[in-house]
């Protein structure tokens, strides 16, 4: 488990080195009080593990930068190693530009040894296209959702993908949730194109998608705050913060609509899933219990998963 007595500690992602697990966490000053204040002042923390359980604090991996795009707050993301041996961070950033959490947009950063981190260009490097996904009024280079960028490599070796949390055209609020589809060559340049699945499946956001292949399958994690949800769809599935969905290739198809939640931790949010050294399957995160009252911001011990029938998440008992 990691906890903090000084910060809040929530939305997290991991990077494997092949000897630690390095985990990237939003952190806050539990000193604002109000943990509703967290989003506009989150940083990234950034600790090291062998075994996802006991976890070694390292210097803070990335914070806003004064006076440029990024300036307010640095939220959730994924990293990467290129082939080039470069590690490579993409995150979202929000900025002072009067939008509050609103203006979301998508950074990179670059590091040689995943400790000491250097911003790379001076504006956003992926930002919503209106063509596909919905925008600010007042700025179409905006979106209120436009985060999470999660990048995997493509399987067959034709580059990079990289999956980002927006909302589509064509539905409205707790209903427009949508993965939006970058590819890339060499992780810095990128072209954006439609939706790697449709909307309308009672969802609002898919936050912090991952796609991994387990067990020889290929499954969609993704997350979303129960009050994001249709009433129709809590109704019919509950009110659980992690979910699943099989699919036939690294890009799906994905059929939001056979999304199952995983209901061994219904709180569970955010949550990486990790693949162990002996190749077992691990769920982290933290527990979403703010809307009860419970300030539980902190990353939990391992949750060991596998696929059932249907190819989606449960729980394995050890």
């Amino acid at each position: 488990m990691l906890v903090s007595e000084t910060n809040w500690i929530w939305d997290s992602w991991v990077a494997d080195d092949g000897d630690h697990y390095h985990l990237f966490y939003l952190q806050a000053p539990r000193s604002l009080g109000d943990a509703g204040r967290r989003h506009l002042a989150a940083t990234v923390g950034h600790a090291r593990s062998r075994d996802l359980v006991t976890w070694e604090v390292l210097p803070d991996a990335l914070g806003p930068t004064q006076g440029s795009w990024d300036d307010l707050s640095i939220w959730t993301g994924s990293t990467v190693r290129g082939d080039d041996g470069v590690w490579r961070m993409f995150y979202t950033a929000t900025s002072t530009r009067g939008y509050g959490v609103r203006d979301q947009r998508i950074g990179l950063a670059e590091s040689d040894d995943l400790i000491e981190w250097r911003k790379v260009g001076t504006g956003p490097l992926l930002v919503a296209d209106p063509t596909w996904y919905k925008t600010l009024p007042e700025d179409v280079t905006a979106s209120e959702t436009w985060r999470d960028p999660q990048v995997f490599r493509d399987p067959d070796g034709d580059g990079w993908h990289m999956l980002v949390s927006a909302r589509g055209l064509t539905h409205g609020q707790h209903d427009d949730g949508v993965l939006a589809h970058a590819r890339s060559a060499d992780l810095r340049t990128w072209e954006l194109g439609p939706p790697v699945c449709e909307a309308g499946f009672g969802f609002g956001q898919l936050e912090v998608a991952q796609v991994k292949q387990v067990e020889g399958r290929w499954v969609l994690v993704f997350t979303c705050h129960p009050q994001e949800m249709t009433a129709e769809r809590r109704a019919l599935s509950g009110d659980y913060c992690t979910w699943s969905v099989p699919g036939e290739s690294a890009l799906g198809p994905w059929d939001i609509g056979l999304a199952r939640p995983f209901t061994a931790e219904p709180d569970l949010f955010a949550a990486p899933l990790v693949q162990r050294r002996d190749g077992s399957w691990v769920l982290v995160g933290f527990r979403n219990t703010e809307p009860t009252g419970v300030l539980s911001f902190e990353i939990i011990d391992p949750v060991r998963v596998g696929l059932d029938e249907h190819g989606t998440l449960r729980a394995l008992d050890d």
